[in-house]
């Protein structure tokens, strides 16, 4: 029995090491952990590790498909950094769960758009048709404000980015609209009457912003993509050569050629 319990003994220490040797640490001045949503900021990512190992660095890519963990993942310094969002959503992500995460620098813009699988015109709209939008704070307010540019509603004066459904004072065509998950919209599009979706989302469903989309955010849109990184960590050598991999004529040209314009560079 006891030799039984020392090689159980054993195999427990064994396992623990493996699954140790398996997390991602930062604080090694060679290595940047960065976790990021697959496309396009995982593809751009992987498009660096090649000119980051020519200056000495090695980049690890941790993908995640949320917009939550990434930032608490680079709080608690289980990522160097990440890449996935832009800056309104951070700021009210910091506001609203006390973290102190700064953004390193703007990388591209992903317009929202509004896509429909029922039609191809946004005169099409029917009274009573239901809009789904992401239910974040900041991309649903960022969804209405963009229904509201385009005329289809008003909002309350003043809210901003704040905006939600409630906040609606003026729908002519009584849209109903939605909020669900942003990650999930793409799938609704057999559901709903259109939906509003974040760029990354309807990329990774291959819709194309350029071709698909029945309205589009404006090209001087705010909401340009961001490295973000722990405040006062902006000025890390390994950090200002990943800025540096991203903001290149490299990246400039891959998206211009891969995208189309549903992504646009903002550097």
């Amino acid at each position: 029995m006891k030799k039984y319990l020392n090689v159980l003994l054993v195999i427990v220490l064994l396992t623990s090491v493996i699954i140790t040797g398996c997390q991602p640490k930062t604080g090694n001045d060679k290595v940047i952990i960065v976790g990021a949503t697959p496309e396009p900021h995982g593809e751009m990512l992987n498009l660096i590790k090649e000119d980051l190992e020519k200056e000495g660095y090695e980049l690890q890519i941790i993908e995640f498909t949320d917009y939550v963990k990434p930032n608490f993942a680079v709080a608690q310094k289980e990522l160097d950094a990440n890449f996935f969002q832009h800056l309104p959503y951070l700021l009210e992500f910091n506001e609203k769960n006390k973290l102190d995460l700064v953004s390193l620098g703007n990388v591209h813009i992903e317009p929202m758009g509004l896509y429909s699988n029922k039609f191809s015109d946004i005169n099409e709209l029917k009274d009573g048709a239901t809009i789904a939008i992401p239910n974040d704070t900041v991309n649903g307010g960022r969804a209405l404000n963009l229904l509201e540019d385009k005329g289809f509603i008003k909002l309350k004066e003043g809210v901003g980015l704040n905006a939600t459904e409630n906040d609606i004072v003026e729908n002519p065509k009584n849209l109903i609209i939605k909020p669900l998950e942003a990650a999930l919209l793409p799938r609704t599009l057999d559901e709903v009457d259109a939906a509003l979706i974040n760029g990354n989302y309807a990329i990774q469903a291959n819709l194309s912003a350029a071709k698909d989309a029945i309205l589009l955010e404006r090209s001087d849109s705010p909401f340009a993509n961001i490295v973000a990184v722990r405040k006062g960590e902006e000025s890390s050598p390994k950090l200002k050569a990943l800025l540096k991999a991203l903001q290149s004529e490299k990246i400039k040209a891959f998206i211009q050629e891969k995208y189309e314009g549903g992504v646009i560079p903002s550097f």
